[in-house]
């Protein structure tokens, strides 16, 4: 008898959310200008016209900026907020020191669920869109921006306007909940608190009225509510947005192997005997949960560690990840460790087919991967699989496998080529394996 699990039923938008077609037409119509400009570079900066940034960037140089406001009939302060935009929704893509057109605005007028995405992600940036107010220190204004989910989930459950004051309470409880959560209490014997004098109120003291007001001009500025008058309203799209969040953080709870709550390595370990696909669910499920940012640092921190498993998987979440952990892993490429992996990545996200990213690294490179997989293979596989493993080395034959093996210094190579030898089953092979790894283990040549 045929028995099918059960699944999740799709789960539907608050009643009144506009269809995803309606919502779709918002957003293009919200981010019109955004795609305009982008189009713009695309046809006019392209490969071979020059150079569309001055700072490393991505930044509009002053020229440019000039040029298109001409050619489109706008300021060149409109220019640059256009191309912000444009970077923010994924309409332009920053690659090291330049940019280039991203994927959705190939898909732009054909695609709705590419549309919504980059409104989605413009909606998850909106504390870019604006200007920090000035005379805050960083800490407060961090502690609003974590705390506006909360906020946001409050205007998306009252389903209409919410004076800002309301706003403001909530917002003062929920920064008072995140200060208390950190703080610290040191164990033993205190010594007597002594008087001090007078001082100004800390900045994290300092009134929350101006940020919050600073975080519903930003939110209203990429369009997910409405802001005057002394009250605040959701959009259409910003309610559905916020039910997205709301629905992934669910989803999340409800992760199949359980690891939302795992620190990173844990849910790699679990997520180790996971199909492809189960596995990439789990990613999905732990990375709604967490910051991009702090999700990043823990992936990376997980693939530095001793266990080479880990560090496959930790690169298999990031590519999970996608866009907004390249500037991360970028930065790991003068690691020798992560060298490869963050190579294959790039490569990967540079629009490589996955089979021949592998055209981006060093014989040497190649070679240090082959022996770093090896590792995981023999440390959590099976013999054949690690027999087979021979057969993705780049060197044509065993022996000058062997000798680069010896050369290219990983610091597993002596228990790769001992589990190897165990596990092949031609004795002459084993024993050229085995003679390796001793000369390996003892210097020798």
């Amino acid at each position: 008898m045929n028995q099918r699990r059960s699944r999740r039923p799709a789960p539907r938008p608050p009643e009144g959310t506009p269809a995803p077609a309606e919502l779709a037409r918002m957003a293009r119509s919200g981010l019109a200008d955004a795609a305009r400009v982008a189009r713009w570079a695309d046809t006019e900066l392209g490969p071979g016209r020059g150079s569309a940034t001055a700072d490393g960037k991505a930044t509009l140089s002053a020229a440019t900026a000039e040029r298109a406001a001409r050619e489109l009939g706008l300021t060149p302060d409109q220019v640059r907020a256009d191309w912000d935009t444009a970077r923010l929704a994924g309409l332009v893509e920053v690659h090291g020191d330049s940019a280039r057109p991203g994927w959705r605005l190939r898909a732009w007028d054909r695609d709705d669920s590419a549309v919504l995405r980059g409104w989605v992600a413009l909606f998850d940036a909106w504390s870019l869109a604006c200007p920090e107010p000035r005379d805050h220190e960083p800490a407060a204004v961090a502690e609003v921006v974590s705390a506006m989910p909360q906020v946001l989930s409050f205007l998306q459950l009252s389903a209409g306007p919410v004076p800002v004051e309301q706003l403001l309470d909530l917002l003062e409880q929920r920064v008072t909940e995140l200060r208390t959560a950190r703080c610290e209490i040191p164990y033993g014997p205190q010594p007597e608190p002594q008087p001090e004098p007078q001082a100004e109120p800390a900045p994290t003291d300092a009134p929350l009225a101006p940020l919050l007001d600073w975080a519903l001009r930003a939110l209203a500025s990429v369009g997910a509510l409405t802001y005057g008058d002394g009250q605040a309203t959701l959009t259409p799209l910003g309610s559905w947005a916020v039910w997205v969040k709301l629905e992934q953080i669910c989803v999340a709870a409800q992760s199949p192997a359980g690891n939302i709550e795992q620190a990173a390595e844990d849910m790699l370990r679990g997520c180790a005997q996971l199909r492809p696909n189960a596995a990439r669910a789990e990613y999905r499920a732990w990375l709604a949960a967490r910051t991009v940012g702090s999700a990043v640092t823990e992936l990376l921190a997980a693939a530095r560690g001793e266990d080479a498993l880990l560090r496959g998987l930790a690169f298999e979440a990031l590519r999970v990840v996608g866009a907004p952990a390249e500037p991360d892993v970028r930065a790991v490429l003068d690691e020798p460790t992560l060298r490869p992996y963050a190579l294959l990545w790039l490569a990967e996200h540079d629009g490589t087919d996955p089979e021949d990213a592998h055209e981006v690294l060093t014989r040497e490179e190649a070679t240090w991967l082959w022996v770093d997989t090896a590792a995981a293979v023999a440390d959590h596989g099976e013999a054949p699989l690690l027999v087979r493993h021979l057969e993705s080395a780049v060197q044509p034959t065993v022996p000058m496998l062997l000798d680069e093996v010896r050369a290219v210094g990983h610091p597993r190579t002596v228990q790769v080529l001992v589990a190897l030898a165990a596990a092949h089953p031609d004795p002459a092979l084993a024993k050229a394996v085995r003679r390796a790894a001793f000369q390996v283990h003892t210097g020798g040549s």
